[in-house]
């Protein structure tokens, strides 16, 4: 039985520019790119849309890139 599967890869990116818009499209233009070149997203996978937003992180939100925690900078 073939069966068909509906998949979504979701992902957090900081990005530094002017805007909302600007961020959202540095970071469509970088994927769009990367999966129009990827053989097994587009034919394997069958990749057939990106959609994503901009937001500023809010007060109680930490930050998704890699930083040393307060016991890794003591020790």
């Amino acid at each position: 039985m073939k069966f068909k599967v509906h998949w979504i890869i979701d992902g957090i990116m900081e990005i530094d520019s002017n805007s909302k818009e600007e961020a959202e499209d540095i970071l469509q233009k970088d994927l769009e790119e990367y999966v129009k070149n990827s053989e097994t997203l587009m034919n394997k996978f069958i990749a057939k849309s990106i959609q994503g937003t901009a937001y500023k992180a809010g007060k109680d939100e930490t930050s998704d890139t890699t930083e040393e925690s307060d016991d890794e900078k003591t020790n």
